[in-house]
């Protein structure tokens, strides 16, 4: 599993645009910035669309006060349903939300589980961390999927 003090793997994540699915590079999205990233097991699940995502949503603003450049929130799910997950959420661009549908960037971190016995295949597990250039600065790693304490809003400000 990844730690603080390492880089973020050099993979590629997917968003929708008006174009069509496209690739863009973690490197791309961190370097030179500070930047929160915060994965869920699954876009529109209870935990995640109830406790996690809303509550980066509402300390969006606070988070840039600190310093963080841009929210980036991740699922392994694909780019139709991220950004549905979006529309539905009311991000309103304060949050970029980025599929990761095969995991890759998740088993790069080594914070992938398997989900298959709920139907769900390979999942992310719910995290939260700070990346200063690219290099992991604080990380937070839930022990069970369902909670979002350890990886909260709260608990990243507060590690700012």
């Amino acid at each position: 599993m990844i730690q603080v003090g390492d880089r973020l793997p050099a993979t590629n994540l997917k968003r929708l645009t008006a174009d069509g699915i496209k690739d863009v590079s973690v490197a791309e999205l961190t370097q030179g910035k500070k930047v929160v990233l915060f994965a869920v097991p699954g876009a529109f699940t209870p935990t995640c669309s109830e406790k996690h995502l809303p509550g980066f949503l509402q300390e969006a603003s606070a988070l840039k006060a600190k310093g963080v450049d841009s929210i980036l929130c991740v699922a392994v799910n694909d780019p139709f349903v991220m950004s549905a997950w979006d529309k539905a959420s009311g991000i309103d661009g304060k949050i970029e939300l980025l599929s990761d549908g095969n995991a890759e960037f998740t088993k790069a971190l080594g914070l992938d589980f398997d989900a298959s016995a709920a139907g769900l295949g390979t999942r992310s597990k719910r995290y939260a961390m700070v990346a200063d250039d690219g290099v992991i600065k604080t990380l937070l790693v839930e022990d069970v999927p369902s909670q979002a304490d350890k990886s909260s809003a709260q608990a990243i400000l507060a590690s700012l």
